[in-house]
This record gives structure tokens, C-alpha cells and sequence, in this order.
């Protein structure tokens, strides 16, 4: 706590920053965005839409995020080790996003500028490096020039080395080219988000403590979603076909998680929605999950059950004390406070106030597992 213990003061008083209800409630009364901005004025965003003449959902997300990313930097120059290279994991999710965006758009011929302003800033590195991705000539030379100047040089590159030893042993094939023409962006995606869930479960795991156990807590319940939504978007995709469930497919599962190892082996024997769901219902604690799926009435999604599941395990995060998984939580819990304000605003801009309060609010009252408690 001699260490650490000023970091995280600073990141519990932030938690005072998130809206409360009585902010949502005067939101979703607003009839135009107008009146949105005026209501955001008297919270913590105040002075994020305050230079905005004319507020957008768009325009509101990137302010919204540059708030959060300035905030997080703060963090990180306050942070000694293992702290810091903690923060730095939170981040390394986000370079794996921008890198795969860099990279499809490149194969597709988008422009970089465009490219770029869709990158996420906590995902940033150099910007010589960015550029250098549309660069390459499309030969065999091109795409090894590709991953010496971009792959290898950003803190993610251990999971591409990983990735493309991998895929190589697989694929056969000779080099990043065939690798990188061979395999689908999001498999490539889904590959090394795999990795970090592995690598990052494994740094807490060494951290020991209150760390390991809530930090491992969440990270083996992300392991498992992205274990379940790899599952269920592979249905009628080349994944899903029976030679690829059982090497491809399950490859991509992490090696963590309360699904693995028997829940990741029966997964990769699913054929379909019948399936994963007589799967999941062997596991008490993704079997309602999965029934808000099958016997959803548009009202709620499983997106959106995954998204309930997350805010309650990460609001408990700020409960116990001397530990970092309210860091990560602080990062998650903001994220999603911002796509409830873009819902909001994109459903009082399209005028579908009937759909206004579909949203997941962060410490809640009015949370179902909080009302359960009482």
C-alpha cells in the first residue's frame, strides 16, 4: 500500500465522477441534444461538451473517450511496478484492435488518415509505425517488411510472433503473406486477444493476492464470453464446418476461464444454436444467460447480459481495498457509461424515446443484483 496506495485513491475518488440515476433520468427526458448537452453540464462531463457548438453521438463519444484516456495517463505516470506494467496490460487490448483495423484497412486500400481517426487512443503507439502499414509492397519481401517495422516493434508483438508461429505450423504455408491472405482478419483478431486473456490471467495470477482473485475472477469470465460469442458467430462460417470445429475453431478459445478445459472441448463439438445452448446449460452461471438468448422478446439481448454480468462483477471491484482490479474496472465501467450516452443520444436524435432506457447503468440502486440483496 506504500506504493500504490496514492494511485488508488485517486482512481476510488474518481469514482464519485460517474453519472448517477438522477442523471440518467433527466437524459432520457431530454427531447432534443440540446437539452442533452445542457443536462451534461452539471455532471463530470461538463467541460467535455462545453466547446462542443453542436453536440452529435459521435462528437460525444470522442470527447467522452479523450476524457477517459487522460484521466488513464494520469494514472500511469502515478504508477510504480507491477502497477504500471499492470496499466500497461489494459492497454495492450486496445493495440491489438487498432493494429487488426490498420492492417484490414491496409489489405482493402482505405486511406490512413481515416484510418487513424478510427484508432483508439489507450491502443496508440508511434505514428511513423502507424503509417508504415499501408506502405508495403504486396509481395512476399512487402509483408516481411510489414512485420519487422510494425508487428514486432509494438508491445503486442510477442502475441503476433505466437500467432504467425502458430499459423504457419497449420497452414503450412511460406511466410507472413500466405498467413496474412490465408486467414481472415477477425480469426487473426480473435487469435491474439486469445494470447493477451492468457498472458495478462497469468501476470495477475503471479501478482497473488486480492489481485489474483478478483483480477483472475474477471478474466476467466472474459475468457469464457469470448469463448461463447467465438462459438456462436462461427454458425454458418467455414469455422463452423466439422474438419474446422476441432483445430481452428477451438484454437481460438483461451486456455483460461471456468469453461476450460471440458466446457472449451464440448464447445468445439457445437454444431449449432441447439447445441451451445444444451452446452451452457451444464454451467449454472451461463445458463440464464444463454435462455435471455433463446427466449428473448427483443427486450434484451445477449450482448446486453453479458454487458449486466460485467458492470456487476466490475462495480464489486471497487469494493475491497490494496488491490488493482479497480483499475481495470474504472477503464471497463467508463466504457460503458459512454455507450449508454451515445444509446441515449442516438435514440433522442432518431426520435425512439420508446427504446431510450435500454441501456445498462453503473452503480445502480436500481441494478437487479443489488435488489436481490435486499
Amino acid at each position: 500500500n506504500i506504493l500504490h496506495g496514492y494511485t488508488e485513491s485517486i482512481v476510488r475518488g474518481m469514482r464519485s465522477s460517474f453519472l448517477a440515476e438522477s442523471d440518467y433520468h433527466h437524459l432520457t427526458q431530454c427531447e432534443v441534444l440540446e437539452d442533452v448537452k445542457m443536462n451534461l453540464t452539471e455532471t463530470d462531463y461538463g467541460d467535455t461538451v462545453a466547446d462542443a457548438p453542436i453536440l452529435t453521438p459521435t462528437g460525444l463519444q470522442t470527447a467522452a473517450v479523450s476524457k477517459l484516456v487522460i484521466e488513464f495517463k494520469y494514472l500511469r505516470t502515478q504508477a510504480v511496478e507491477p502497477l504500471a506494467t499492470f496499466l500497461d496490460f489494459i492497454t495492450y487490448e486496445y493495440m491489438i484492435e487498432n493494429v487488426m483495423l490498420l492492417l484490414k484497412g491496409a489489405l482493402s486500400g482505405r486511406d490512413i488518415n481515416d484510418l487513424m481517426a478510427q484508432c483508439h487512443p489507450l491502443g496508440m503507439f508511434k505514428e511513423s509505425v502507424m503509417r508504415s502499414i499501408p506502405t508495403f509492397e504486396a509481395n512476399a519481401k512487402g509483408y516481411q517488411d510489414l512485420y519487422q517495422t510494425v508487428l514486432v516493434d509494438t508491445p503486442v508483438g510477442p502475441y503476433f510472433s505466437i500467432f504467425l508461429q502458430d499459423s504457419a505450423g497449420r497452414l503450412g504455408g511460406d511466410g507472413v503473406r500466405n498467413i496474412l491472405a490465408e486467414v481472415e482478419i477477425e480469426i487473426i483478431k480473435s487469435s491474439l486477444i486469445k494470447y493477451w486473456i492468457e498472458d495478462f490471467h497469468k501476470f495477475v495470477t503471479a501478482l497473488g493476492g486480492e489481485t489474483a482473485d478478483l483480477m483472475g475472477d474477471i478474466l476467466a469470465v472474459r475468457a469464457d464470453t469470448n469463448a461463447i460469442n467465438i462459438t456462436l458467430n462461427s454458425f454458418g462460417t467455414t469455422l463452423n464446418e466439422p474438419a474446422m470445429r476441432g483445430s481452428d475453431r477451438k484454437a481460438l478459445y483461451p486456455a483460461v476461464g471456468y469453461l476450460y478445459p471440458v466446457g472449451t472441448s464440448m464447445l468445439a463439438d457445437v454444431s449449432d444454436e441447439e447445441s451451445l445452448g444444451r452446452v451452457l446449460e451444464l454451467f449454472p452461471q451461463y445458463a440464464g444467460i444463454w435462455s435471455v438468448h433463446v427466449n428473448g422478446d427483443g427486450v434484451k439481448s445477449i450482448d446486453d447480459a453479458f454487458y449486466e454480468r460485467d458492470v456487476h462483477m466490475l462495480e464489486l471491484a471497487f469494493e475491497g481495498q490494496m488491490h488493482f482490479a479497480c483499475f481495470y474496472a474504472y477503464v471497463k465501467l467508463k466504457e460503458q457509461e459512454i455507450r449508454n450516452l451515445v444509446w441515449i443520444t442516438e435514440c433522442i436524435l432518431q426520435q425512439q424515446k420508446d427504446e431510450v432506457n435500454k441501456f445498462v447503468p453503473v452503480f445502480s440502486n436500481q441494478a437487479p443484483w443489488r435488489i436481490k440483496k435486499r
